[in-house]
């Protein structure tokens, strides 16, 4: 089941999302957030009119999509960036792409135009899933982010919702 996230699922993504900051480079946060902090982002997303969903089976969370605005001047209110997180003993089971899916589905009826999809790089996976849907890489910025005593690159993907 996929449904609009609620406070109640603060401490299951708070838990996905922290396994990613302490473990992996896909995101450049570098300390863990609390359930708290969860809570506060996805009231920001939803004060935005933008989706934060999650993917539940078994009644358990166990991923996670939203989209943010992608700047904040008003010309770019129709272009967004979406974030997608799986718990990592769920991945490579087509989670992310049934996510993003409905994530999509739920930008398009919102009339945004462009989606965004920043990515880390090398990151085959993330790469495949954005492909998969339709996202095309427009850029590349090397040595953006520096975690784990290293030099990260940046990738953008990019699917434009109306063409």
């Amino acid at each position: 089941m996929i449904r609009p996230a609620e406070q109640k699922d603060a401490n299951a993504i708070a838990t996905i999302y922290n396994h990613f900051i302490l473990n992996t480079s896909a995101t450049f946060e570098e300390q863990e957030v609390s359930e708290d902090e969860i809570i506060n982002r996805i009231k920001f997303i939803r004060n935005s009119n933008l989706p934060w969903l999650v993917k539940q089976i078994h009644g358990e969370v166990i991923g996670y999509a939203y989209a943010s605005k992608w700047r904040e001047r008003s010309a770019y209110r129709f272009s967004v960036e979406s974030t997608v997180y799986i718990a990592n003993d769920m991945k490579s089971k087509g989670l992310g792409t049934e996510l993003y899916s409905v994530l999509f589905t739920q930008l398009k009826e919102r009339n945004i135009h462009n989606i965004i999809g920043g990515i880390t790089l090398p990151n085959p996976a993330s790469v495949a899933l954005h492909e998969k849907l339709g996202m095309k890489k427009v850029a590349h910025f090397e040595k953006v982010g520096f975690k784990f005593g290293q030099w990260l690159d940046v990738g953008y993907w990019q699917a434009q919702l109306d063409s």
